[in-house]
């Protein structure tokens, strides 16, 4: 097998993921020859290395049961080949013998010794391995159990089975457009969410959807796109947005009419959104920037604060996430957050706003922020959001009211992803 096949690159990029914990999406950006593959080759890597991660826990029970004695631990391309050769056996739908074939292939080339293993491994999960699969509990086997325990000490262990369910159901696609969300959903064949955006069952290719090239819509999660919303009017206002990057939420406000400064700490993703905004026609300052330490030359009127998280709210989109991610990411992650928080406070305006966003089902992450910052700073108060500014949509809002989106949440529709957002207000009048 080729160095450059997709099934080699989805090893390897698995590999780097699960053993070495780095994010599928960088992992596969920095490796050439994912870029060099054909577009349904790149679709199939995503697809099969995605789709492992997705079903983690339930593979890696099958492959156990299917064997005399554990696989030792040296044995990591062994184990990567298996996991990919049953993701495609049992959760995609790819040929049989095309999974098992090209698995044994992969061995071959990388684990000779054990091809002979790995073929018999995957033809006895090829007979039985669905026989097993209604036997096992798939939402409790796909979330490590670390990251179950919290979601049930934060949100309940009903609301945590929810989550667990939904995380393993792909995601849709979600676009937010600035203006005739009806003309535009007819064009795109899509539907119009309560919450604004638009959705389409089918992704694709992006860049072949009608009006990618004019710059007509951008790629946003639904609930990706509410936080920036509780800013209210900002037409004509100079509004900061830290952590900006790729720039679904400066694209956003731009659209809304504000004079908009993106901050973000890396010089190459602030590259991707100033692509993003010239394919919008869109104009925004941009600056290489510390979210938890930069100064504006001015005090902003309003601030959107898209902190750095751990990013479990979107592991539909992204499920290697749930292995990546370890116990202690979240309360390091807490203390940067609140270091931002203090600082975006620092830059705004008497009367100005800050809206604090993150992708986290983690309450460290999220509700805790607020409690947190409002006994450390007299300075803000608190700004509960009403359902009508997120489309009379109360059930996303928590009693604190703040804004808490859960993968379950608008179900019937196929989910959002989880987000956490609050509001506070500097002290003083606007204008001061």
């Amino acid at each position: 097998m080729k160095r450059n096949d997709p099934r080699m690159v989805a090893l390897d990029a698995l590999m780097a993921c699960l053993e070495d914990k780095r994010a599928l999406d960088e992992v596969l950006e920095r490796d050439k020859r994912f870029g060099s593959l054909e577009p349904r080759d790149r679709a199939l890597v995503f697809s099969i290395t995605a789709e492992t991660c997705r079903n983690l826990g339930q593979i890696d029970k099958l492959i156990r049961a299917c064997l005399n004695r554990p696989l030792p631990s040296k044995e990591k391309v062994t184990r990567g080949i298996l996991r990919l050769g049953a993701a495609q056996l049992l959760f995609m739908e790819l040929a049989p013998h095309a999974a098992v074939s090209t698995s044994v292939d992969l061995a071959r080339t990388r684990a000779n010794a054990m091809a002979g293993f790995v073929n018999a491994v995957l033809r006895r999960l090829g007979r039985e391995g669905r026989a097993m699969m209604p036997e096992q509990d798939g939402p409790r086997l796909n979330a490590p159990d670390w990251l179950y325990k919290a979601w049930c000490e934060d949100h309940g262990a009903d609301t945590a089975r929810a989550i667990a369910e939904a995380h393993g159901k792909r995601a849709p696609l979600d676009l937010t457009v600035a203006g005739d969300q009806v003309g535009w959903a007819s064009k795109l064949d899509a539907r119009l969410m309560p919450t604004g955006g638009l959705r389409r069952k089918q992704s694709g290719p992006i860049a072949d959807l009608p009006g990618y090239g004019s710059g007509g819509w951008w790629v946003q999660d639904a609930a990706a796109s509410l936080p920036a919303r509780l800013l209210g009017d900002v037409k004509g206002k100079r509004v900061i947005d830290f952590c900006a990057a790729p720039g679904g939420k400066t694209a956003q406000l731009v659209a809304a009419g504000a004079e908009v400064t993106a901050v973000d700490l890396s010089e190459k993703r602030l590259r991707r959104l100033d692509e993003n905004m010239k394919r919008l026609s869109y104009t925004v300052e941009t600056v290489v920037g510390d979210a938890a330490s930069w100064k504006a030359p001015e005090p902003a009127d309003a601030i959107l604060l898209d902190a750095p998280c751990s990013g479990t709210g979107t592991i539909r989109r992204h499920p290697d996430i749930a292995w990546t991610k370890s116990p202690e990411d979240p309360q390091r992650l807490s203390n940067l957050q609140g270091r931002m928080i203090a600082n975006a406070i620092d830059n705004l305006k008497p009367g100005g706003i800050l809206v604090y966003a993150v992708c986290s089902l983690q309450a460290i992450e999220g509700e805790a922020q607020l409690g947190r910052i409002l006994k450390r700073r007299d300075d803000v108060t608190h700004m509960p959001i009403d359902p009508e500014e997120i489309g009379g949509l109360s059930e996303l809002i928590n009693e604190a009211g703040c804004l808490r989106t859960l993968p379950c949440h608008l179900a019937e529709q196929g989910g959002v992803d989880g987000f956490f957002a609050m509001r506070l207000r500097a002290q003083g009048e606007a204008g001061t």
